[in-house]
């Protein structure tokens, strides 16, 4: 996949060195005022309330307003090419994801940013384990029960995503190869809209992080079925692990974290990477993240090892997805 440097890109290297002494001030002085982190789904979803948790946190560190906007549409896509494209001046980053990253390069034929170029890294900030949940009048309580279900009648039954490339998508495409099965995919702009259809009975399951499926499943509205984790979940700990449901070699997760536009100055990064890093610490964060939603904290990235996570992830899950057949263009 070729990107041509964009216009932007090439000015910021004719003009860069002209505006050096007020750049400097600038970082010096940053924030001073609000802040925008873009979250490309819609509200409701894992994304969105962890962006949230952590905004309100960085708002009391940084003493500036971080405001969250929410930019659904093509998979994450859209909100992550917002950003690429703003003024990379400290005031606006994205909460991305492996999905709108590396799931993004192995989906799209004409992706129109390259993740590791035109994002600067700022910290990653929860990993999201999933887990498989159906509605609550499907005649299965086993992840087992549920394959031969779906073996029994092809394409019968549907299943919800917060659009195409998102984890979720991805999650389903392997699992549906590893079990021999087919299913209908249904995108949404985001998981908020797919846990209202699937309690509406309009699609039959979905794969999500354990904070939001709990609520269903603690009235009885979902089953959950699986964590495709190997160890059980504090938020879920009822839920059979994969290994305990008889696939073991099946695996699904997710992680959210802040990129800014490419040219975000290193040492504004640094100090954001650094209020985010202590924000996720503060033990009621860490409660709201982990024990309630299932999102343990990523400790101990700077942007550098950030871009080393990024592109370890973008190695192995891009293949995978390419290997899969997987397209969403």
């Amino acid at each position: 996949m070729t990107i041509a440097p964009s216009r932007r890109h090439v000015l910021a290297g004719l003009t860069g060195s002209l505006a050096l002494p007020g750049l400097a001030r600038a970082q010096e002085n940053w924030p001073n005022r609000p802040i925008k982190v873009v979250v490309p789904f819609a509200a409701g979803g894992a994304t969105d309330v962890s962006a949230r948790i952590i905004a309100q946190k960085l708002t009391e560190i940084l003493g500036q307003p971080v405001v969250v906007e929410n930019r659904p549409g093509a998979g994450g896509t859209a909100g992550m090419d917002y950003v690429v494209k703003s003024a990379p001046d400290g005031y606006t980053f994205v909460m991305g994801s492996v999905s709108n990253t590396a799931l993004a390069m192995g989906l799209y034929s004409r992706l129109p940013y390259d993740p590791v170029r035109d994002l600067a890294c700022v910290t990653p900030c929860v990993l999201a384990p999933l887990a498989l949940v159906v509605r609550k009048e499907l005649p299965v309580n086993t992840l087992q029960e549920f394959i031969a279900l779906l073996k029994a009648s092809p394409n019968r039954y549907s299943y919800g995503t917060a659009g195409n490339g998102s984890s979720g998508h991805i999650s389903w495409v392997g699992f549906l190869q590893m079990t021999g099965t087919q299913a209908t995919h249904v995108p949404y702009r985001g998981s908020g809209p797919v846990f209202n259809d699937l309690l509406g009975g309009v699609i039959d399951a979905t794969i999500d992080v354990p904070g939001l499926i709990k609520p269903h499943t603690d009235t009885g509205a979902l089953k959950a079925l699986v964590m495709a984790t190997r160890e059980r979940s504090s938020v879920l700990p009822d839920v059979p692990t994969i290994v305990e449901a008889g696939l073991p070699d099946y695996k699904a997760y997710s992680w959210f974290g802040l990129f800014g536009p490419a040219g975000t100055p290193e040492p504004i990064r640094a100090k954001l990477a650094e209020a985010t890093q202590a924000a996720m610490a503060d033990p009621v964060i860490t409660r709201r993240l982990d024990n309630e939603m299932g999102l343990p904290p990523m400790r101990g990235y700077n942007p550098a090892r950030f871009e080393e996570f990024l592109r370890s992830e973008i190695a192995y899950w891009t293949p995978l997805v390419r290997a899969s057949g997987a397209r969403a263009d």
